[in-house]
């Protein structure tokens, strides 16, 4: 592991990766949390996390007349939340079981007040372990945390200035956690064919909704490489995308994901990595764009246009 100050942190999936997995299952339980409040926008926007100055937030969960928001605070090690009503709770972020989490979470938000009806299973994952039942889940290494936070930092960056060359329907920089990810996802502007699904444990109307326009999709995530991937795909996929050359030296075209891929490693590694991540978002929504024959012209933009 790196310094935790360096701007592009090394971090080996194999050296946390019992500690990743216990996240993700803490994050589908605060994400099924605000899931269970939070009205129906397309494609499931309603549900993600975003990348708060410290950590993973909800941002604000409509509860009432008044609102609430649970943060995993990466830097002081807590799980924070936040209620209008000037109410406070939380838990410290530790090593303990999924099932000790979920149940001290559900009796923070009982002691204020906050009910909170989900389905206690998690999605997109096999096995399915209730949460109420998960004792295998039970890792959680604070620095390694920290450090997958500030990779998080740097990505959300970079794809946030990523998506501001773009005026059509484009989704916010947020982090799914049934896939555990950050994403960003640019739209033609027209239907797609309905999704196969597939998914475990994710019933196929989930993916139905999720890509029910065409679209092309980039993010990171903790896996695809030694140190996690950005990562590149379309739906539907046009003729011809897997074929496309993309840049920078490094980036390629995955068989196994079906999408393309670029090692963490390989940008934080390279003379300018700012340039290198925004290489490869540009030239591969191109390839999917061009290929798709999107309206780029009436479709994108200079976000330096007023300066």
């Amino acid at each position: 592991m790196s310094s935790p100050t360096t701007a592009w942190p090394s971090l080996r999936v194999a050296d946390w990766t019992p500690t990743r997995d216990t996240l993700h299952m803490w994050t589908q339980i605060v994400g099924k949390i605000r899931m269970a409040h939070a009205p129906l926008l397309n494609h499931w926007w309603q549900v993600p996390l975003y990348v708060s100055p410290r950590g993973l937030t909800t941002s604000a969960i409509p509860y009432g007349a008044g609102a609430f928001e649970i943060e995993f605070d990466f830097l002081g090690r807590q799980l924070e939340i936040r209620s209008s009503d000037g109410g406070t709770g939380g838990l410290p972020l530790r090593a303990m079981p999924v099932a000790e989490f979920y149940a001290r979470l559900m009796a923070e938000l009982d002691r204020l007040g906050i009910e909170a009806p989900i389905r206690p299973r998690p999605n997109e994952v096999d096995p399915a372990i209730p949460f109420p039942d998960d004792h295998d889940h039970a890792s959680y290494d604070g620095e390694a945390a920290t450090l997958f936070w500030r990779q998080l930092l740097q990505a959300n960056r970079i794809i946030g200035e990523f998506r501001s060359h773009f005026v059509g329907k484009v989704s916010p920089v947020h982090f799914f956690w049934g896939s555990f990810d950050l994403a960003c996802t640019r739209f033609s502007g027209r239907p797609a064919p309905p999704h196969p699904g597939g998914v475990p444990n994710c019933g196929d109307w989930v993916m139905v909704e999720g890509y029910s326009r065409e679209l092309s999709s980039c993010g990171f995530w903790p896996g695809g490489g030694d140190e996690g991937a950005f990562y590149s795909y379309a739906y539907p996929a046009p003729d011809g995308f897997a074929d496309q050359p993309v840049g920078p030296d490094g980036a390629y075209f995955s068989e196994k994901f079906q999408q393309f891929l670029l090692p963490y490693e390989a940008a934080r590694t390279a003379p300018d990595p700012d340039r290198a991540v925004a290489e490869f978002l540009h030239t591969t929504y191109a390839a999917a764009a061009d290929l798709g024959a999107w309206d780029r012209a009436a479709l994108e933009d200079d976000p330096h246009r007023w300066n």
